[in-house]
This record gives structure tokens, C-alpha cells and sequence, in this order.
């Protein structure tokens, strides 16, 4: 479908759209699995090919069990990428993790039910056994934490998020058990898009935003979840990836 795209970004919640995509295209795509949340939208941005897709679809309609994953990666894979970046909404669970900071995991637990997290799942297809000890791909890591320091954004390397069915937010009590698992930051939407992208050998990072301290956590682990202050902190770290993006395609 034309020029190579070198990257494609998959918005979370608050991330609906890449500004500043330059000859714009939307792309209606029936994979085998399915359609995807949204349409993709490619463009240009420094004069590179980007495309965008919004994971809970452009209207947030779409809660994190219910989302295709497979026929997400898979239009992508379609149109030829072979880097995505996932731009995920997490809670925090470490100190360091608090609300509005950005955040690069080097590891994941899934702990998601009922979801299709495989390729291999259809009668007839092979059966792959990915190799996926470390989730993310080292390289588009490094390019995301180099293009970051370029950027003058500040993020956190590494960190282990863990990947929680949804679409309620977790209990104390199950937070408590994250943690003494490893787990640093906790999201609904990291799995199974990461092992997905790995079935097709696609290169696969995620920029975690942190949107809130998860339940019991933070500096007033008494304090409710608030959704609205969810949406600020979301509005305001969200609004760093486009930096961090273009960095990472002016390498």
C-alpha cells in the first residue's frame, strides 16, 4: 500500500489522534480477525510515514476486554508496519510512578482473562511458541529512551506493568498482590497487544502515562480515585508523546 510506514503509534485513552499528520489518509481495513477499533490514519511527520490507530476507538466506545487486539495488529501489519509504539493509560504502583509521569516498561505480567492472545487460535494455523521473555522489544526501547533524553521529556526506564482485565479499576487487595509480584504500574489494555506484535515480528514498545496512583498507593493511599483527576493527568502527560515521537522519527 505505498511507501513503507516507519512507525505506527496505538492511542489509549486520551489519545485519539496524532496532531500534525501531514497528507492524511484514513484506511477502512476487514482483517481476517475482524475490523479494527477505528480506522487508521496515516501521514507524514518529518517526513516519515506514521500511522495512527486509536485502540478504544476515536469516540472511546470500545472498553479494554472488548477491543480486537488481533485485528488491530493485524491491518497494521497489513499496511506494512513493522515498529508500533503503544501509548497506554496506567495506574501507579511505585513510588517514583505517580501520576502525569511517562514511563517505558521492560516487563509485563498478564494477569487478563478471556482474551484472544494468539494468532495461532484458528483451525488450520501453526502453532507458535514466541519466544517473549523480555515483552518489549530492547531496541525500540532504546530509541524511545534516547529520543526522550533528545526531547528534553522526562521518562522512567523500565519498570514491570502489569495487565488487568478491566474494564473496573482493582481493588486494594489486588494492587497489594501486583506489588508484592513486581509489578510497578498496572493497566488494562498492555496484553495481548504485546505478545500480538511479537507473533508477527513487529518491533513493540509501549510509553506507559501514568493517570493515577492505584488503589492504596501513593503518598494518601486513603484517597478515592478521582476519574476527573484521571482525565487532567491524562491531558497533561499525554500531550508529551507527540515530542517524543517526533524525536524518535528524527533519529
Amino acid at each position: 500500500m505505498g511507501d513503507s510506514i516507519d512507525l505506527a503509534v496505538i492511542g489509549g485513552t486520551g489519545v485519539y489522534a496524532f496532531p500534525g499528520l501531514e497528507d492524511p489518509l484514513r484506511h477502512e481495513i476487514r482483517t481476517r480477525w475482524g475490523a479494527p477499533s477505528s480506522a487508521i490514519a496515516t501521514g507524514k511527520v518529518l517526513g516519515k510515514r506514521v500511522a495512527f490507530l486509536a485502540r478504544h476507538g476515536e469516540g472511546h466506545t470500545i472498553a479494554p476486554h472488548r477491543i480486537n487486539y488481533r485485528a488491530n495488529l493485524a491491518a497494521l501489519h497489513e499496511l506494512g508496519v513493522r515498529r508500533v509504539v503503544g501509548v497506554n493509560a496506567v495506574g501507579g504502583i511505585r513510588d517514583d510512578m505517580g501520576p502525569r509521569v511517562l514511563a517505558i516498561p521492560d516487563q509485563l505480567i498478564d494477569y487478563t482473562t478471556v482474551r484472544a492472545s494468539s494468532f495461532c487460535d484458528a483451525d488450520g494455523e501453526p502453532v507458535l511458541h514466541a519466544e517473549f521473555g523480555e515483552p518489549y522489544s530492547a531496541g525500540l526501547r532504546r530509541g524511545l529512551l534516547d529520543a526522550a533524553h533528545r526531547a528534553g521529556v522526562a521518562v522512567v526506564d523500565g519498570g514491570c506493568y502489569g495487565a488487568t482485565q478491566g474494564p473496573r479499576l482493582e481493588t486494594r487487595a489486588e494492587i497489594g498482590r501486583l506489588r508484592r509480584d513486581g509489578c510497578d504500574l498496572v493497566g488494562m489494555t498492555g496484553m495481548p497487544e504485546a505478545v500480538l506484535a511479537r507473533e508477527l515480528d513487529i518491533d513493540y514498545a509501549c510509553i506507559a502515562v501514568v493517570a493515577n496512583w492505584a488503589a492504596g498507593c501513593g503518598p494518601d493511599p486513603d484517597a478515592p480515585i478521582s476519574l476527573d483527576e484521571i482525565h487532567a493527568h491524562l491531558a497533561a502527560a499525554a500531550g508529551q508523546v507527540p515530542a517524543l515521537v517526533r524525536a524518535l522519527l528524527a533519529d
